[in-house]
């Protein structure tokens, strides 16, 4: 009887035991679940930084690719894209009409209206080679865009639609998200978003800049700089 009991009592220690295990995970396997959990926000978040890093990349190499071609153009044909008023001469197309400018040394035209010497800018720079892109002045994809979906542009200073630049001539680039505009501004300019050769403004229409601390990241912006 004896022995029955103590054999009982064996069986309900074991199954004490087994419940006990099963109950819940150890604390190795929590601290795994938690290391891997980790690690997969980790790799998220710099994931995010790697994108937005490229996409800031993109942003301002549209910027500088822009001044090169200005400076080369004005080196090569000793005049103003756009306002080139030799245009037609300087360059050879196919049967494309070349648009010739005024050449008051001025690139006039707020930023890519039809007809205007910032508009057809695109057509010359890219006849002689500094940009890519088509020459029809007609077609859809004629103006460019940035990474983030926005038109670029460049015109003389007095139409520029950031108050308060100075310098001969602007370009801009549009709906630029405060997280990668602010990004921008230390990459080209002083991290002043309202001040310094790049200034920061509403998206699409402008007006005063803004200083850094009223960016909010999550919002669209129009960046111009100043050259």
């Amino acid at each position: 009887m004896v022995a029955a009991n103590e054999h009982m009592l064996f069986i309900k220690k074991g199954l004490c035991l087994m419940q006990h295990k099963q109950s819940g995970f150890t604390l190795i396997e929590i601290s795994i679940a938690m290391a891997v959990i980790g690690l997969l926000i980790t790799l998220t978040i710099k994931g995010r930084e790697m994108v937005e890093n490229s996409r800031a990349k993109s942003l301002a190499n549209d910027f500088r690719d822009i001044q090169v071609a200005l400076f080369g153009y004005q080196d090569r044909f000793h005049a103003l894209p756009g306002d080139d008023p030799a245009a037609s001469a300087n360059l050879s197309t196919g049967s494309t009409p070349i648009h010739n400018g005024n050449g008051n040394l001025r690139i006039e035209g707020n930023l890519n209206p039809l007809m205007s010497e910032s508009f057809f800018l695109w057509q010359h720079v890219r006849l002689a080679g500094f940009l890519s892109g088509t020459i029809d002045p007609g077609a859809n994809n004629y103006v460019p865009l940035n990474s983030s979906g926005g038109k670029l542009g460049v015109s003389d200073i007095s139409a520029s639609p950031i108050k308060g630049m100075s310098g001969g001539y602007i370009i801009c680039s549009d709906n630029i998200s405060g997280r990668l505009v602010k990004q921008l501004d230390m990459m080209l300019d002083d991290g002043n978003t309202a001040g310094g050769a790049m200034r920061v403004s509403h998206a699409n229409d402008g007006g005063e800049p803004l200083p850094t601390s009223n960016i909010i990241e999550s919002d669209f912006y129009l960046a111009c700089l100043s050259t």
